[in-house]
């Protein structure tokens, strides 16, 4: 995989696997003239990194795949409630001032609109929150109902969905975050966010192995 530096009885290993495989770990061993106590290491590393795979009885064999097809595999596994962050929503009654207070004591950049009963009925961002204070409107006259994005145009996810999907939705939409909800009688329950904050961390902790 391309997030960590092989060295070179790494690169011999999967040679040695690539040309000889299946092959147990005592014949690699054996080739490098090493003990298997000294190798099992690198095999570790090799198989959790997916350059190479192992079956019971039968030996290491290499996956056939590039360090870039293991990371787009990687990539492609992670899901939602992995990097989700706790919501942050206000009542469709309240004011746009109110609204705008919350968003900068909260420190976010979109609010999602609930009813009586938590259901979601909108979206606020600052672009809205930003048009509806021009001018000399009375911002604690005006509700956020009026100014909200509404269903059905919202984007929304669910937990169990592909990071990189939602991120593909954030760049159509030219979008900062999205609701994670979940599907009730009533409608979506909104039960967590994914921002393009979350999608950085992913990338942070790829480049940081923290996810091999």
């Amino acid at each position: 995989m391309e997030t960590i530096e092989l060295n070179k009885r790494q690169e011999l290993i999967i040679q040695i696997v690539k040309d000889n495989g299946p092959i147990t770990g005592e014949s690699i061993a054996d080739r490098l003239n090493l003990t298997r106590a000294t190798l099992r290491p690198d095999l570790a590393i090799l198989t959790m990194a997916g350059y190479l795979d192992a079956r019971p009885r039968v030996g290491y064999f290499y996956t056939g795949k590039t360090g870039s097809q293991l990371l787009t595999e990687k990539i492609k596994k992670i899901k939602v409630k992995e990097y989700q962050s706790i919501p942050v929503v206000c009542d469709e009654n309240v004011s746009v001032y109110d609204a705008i207070c919350t968003m900068f004591l909260e420190d976010v950049g979109t609010l999602f609109v609930v009813n009586k009963d938590g259901i979601l009925v909108g979206v606020l961002s600052r672009k809205d929150l930003l048009r509806a204070s021009l001018g000399k409107q009375e911002l604690t006259n005006i509700p956020v109902n009026i100014i909200m994005t509404r269903m059905p145009n919202i984007t929304v996810c669910l937990k169990e969905d592909l990071i990189v999907d939602v991120a593909i939705k954030l760049i159509e939409k030219q979008i900062d975050a999205v609701p994670i909800v979940k599907e009730t009688e009533k409608g979506f329950e909104v039960v967590g966010r994914l921002t393009k904050t979350n999608i950085t961390k992913v990338l942070v902790d790829l480049g940081n192995d923290e996810m091999i």
